[in-house]
């Protein structure tokens, strides 16, 4: 992992101190931003391959400010942890939907944030060598490009609605349940309220328009992608 580039968002320079002399530690290169507006800029200027974000910032919040990430076509494939002392499951699941790929909660252990950082590094680079293009009814993904076609438009998709859309077609036909979409697709245990399943079909659903009625729901189970294409 030596070399990737971590933005640390952290307002508490004692924390932010902490966090950068860890991971410059373990082999990363440290960039600091004090406030949501610094965070991207800095993110407008340096290609970072992390973001290590504080909900609790002055100015722009942390949930602004990854939400502005995320809707930046050249910036959405950044992937975003929550550091954050709001423990509260509701922030989980906003920040979730706004695109975080993982939440750690105040205090935390450096070498944790460090495995996640790397385990989340790691996901990243599988996806780049993996070549398989997909194809499910007027459906296309090219997983390496995380692009998706519908009818030949481009659906323009957050990471965790690709990945559940991949992981729904991969398993067309079987029956998903919330609780295990939540531990594959955003890697975290079902203590976390399934409600953000349900939001992040009904916003894939509209987004693949009549190609997200083959997402199924099966009541008081789940979900799964048709098998007629």
């Amino acid at each position: 992992m030596s070399g990737h580039k971590v933005l640390v968002v952290e307002d508490d320079k004692n924390i932010s101190r902490l966090v950068a002399y860890n991971l410059e530690k373990a082999g990363f290169i440290c960039f600091s931003a004090f406030t949501g507006e610094e965070a991207l800029e800095i993110v407008d200027n340096k290609q970072i391959d992390i973001i290590i974000l504080d909900i609790m910032l002055p100015g722009i919040d942390g949930l602004e400010t990854c939400r502005q990430v995320k809707q930046d076509k050249k910036k959405a494939a950044i992937p975003v942890i929550m550091l954050t002392a709001k423990g509260e499951e509701i922030d989980k699941i906003v920040g979730f939907e706004l695109g975080a790929d993982d939440y750690v909660v105040k205090p935390f252990s450096p070498r944790e944030l460090i495995l996640r950082i790397k385990a989340i590094l790691k996901r990243g680079k599988r996806e780049e060598i993996d070549k398989e293009i997909m194809t499910a009814g007027k459906i296309t993904i090219d997983i390496p490009r995380h692009m998706v076609t519908v009818d030949k438009k481009t659906a323009r998709l957050t990471q965790f609605e690709f990945k559940l859309l991949v992981t729904l077609i991969k398993r067309r036909g079987r029956v998903q349940s919330r609780d295990r979409l939540l531990e594959d697709v955003w890697d975290i245990s079902s203590d976390v309220s399934t409600r953000t399943i349900d939001t992040h079909v009904k916003r894939l659903r509209e987004k693949l328009g009549k190609s997200g009625l083959l997402i199924e729901t099966v009541r008081g189970i789940g979900y799964k992608f048709s098998e007629e294409d």
